[in-house]
């Protein structure tokens, strides 16, 4: 067992396989990962991402340590088995579930260092609801796309967080330290100082595959708004936040998807 801030690529990558082989077993209808919450959004998109089975894999945490006085950790727990043994949750790929709400894989995040509702889902609402007569479901589950290949290995991406005075020096240094991709966490629709767009068009233009996001809470990244994505050779995350937008460009790169046109329609597909 590792902390959640210690979650890496190598552990997605047993943690997917680890799936795959229990998703073969006809034995196994649903299956259940514990896991911490601070990277517990990532872990969602990258398993809903290369899961093409039918069995459900729910994801589940506690905000609370055991010792605590009021743990959320069994009461979590015992959720999680609710909507493992519901059939309605079948064909919903990866799903989130901490206090009684069933959140999707792409539209998660922690939004509170401490409370127990952090997770929500900001752009999209939640899937659902634990009650004590079952689990409930707002709305049928969506087409499943098909998932990506899992590689080896998972190519460098980098963050970059954009802030008022922002110049390109940490930009170019993840560029020139062997990153493949570069992820903007932009302000506002995904935008940066006149510098920092400058150098990741330059980036893109090398062979970089640049996307950008918002730092933003929700909404969307809009392509070619305040950003002329086709003619800079960007990317626009649409919803996903940073760290997701991150992960998928990392699976899609891994899986040989480089260029500027396939990467935004992947993106899009997504997010």
């Amino acid at each position: 067992a590792i902390g959640s801030q210690d979650m890496s690529e190598t552990v997605w990558l047993a943690l997917a396989r680890r799936i795959a082989a229990l998703d073969a077993d006809p034995e196994v209808d649903a299956i259940l990962v514990t896991h911490g919450t601070d990277t517990l959004e990532e872990t969602a998109l990258f398993l809903d991402l290369t899961h093409g089975g039918e069995t459900p894999v729910i994801l589940v945490g506690a905000m609370r340590p055991s010792s605590a006085t009021s743990a959320d950790g069994p009461a979590n727990l015992l959720a999680a088995l609710m909507v493992a043994v519901s059939p309605e949750t079948h064909g919903r790929g990866v799903v989130v579930v901490l206090n009684d709400v069933v959140h999707g894989a792409r539209d998660v995040t922690k939004t509170s260092t401490t409370a127990v509702e952090t997770f929500q889902s900001p752009n999209f609402g939640p899937l659902g609801r634990v009650t004590p007569n079952g689990v409930r479901y707002f709305n049928p589950p969506p087409p499943r796309r098909a998932p990506l290949g899992l590689p080896d290995a998972l190519p460098p991406v980098a963050i970059l967080h954009a802030h008022a005075g922002m110049d390109d020096v940490l930009l170019r240094a993840a560029w020139t330290s062997g990153a493949r991709g570069l992820v903007l966490a932009g302000v506002g629709d995904g935008n940066g100082a006149r510098p920092v767009i400058a150098a990741l068009a330059e980036a893109a233009a090398a062979g970089l595959a640049c996307v950008r996001a918002s730092r933003c809470p929700a909404g969307p990244v809009l392509r070619n708004i305040e950003v002329s994505d086709d003619a800079l050779g960007l990317v626009a995350a649409g919803h996903l936040n940073p760290a997701k937008a991150r992960v998928l460009l990392q699976l899609l790169l891994a899986n040989g998807i480089t260029d500027a046109p396939s990467l935004q329609a992947a993106f899009d597909a997504v997010g």
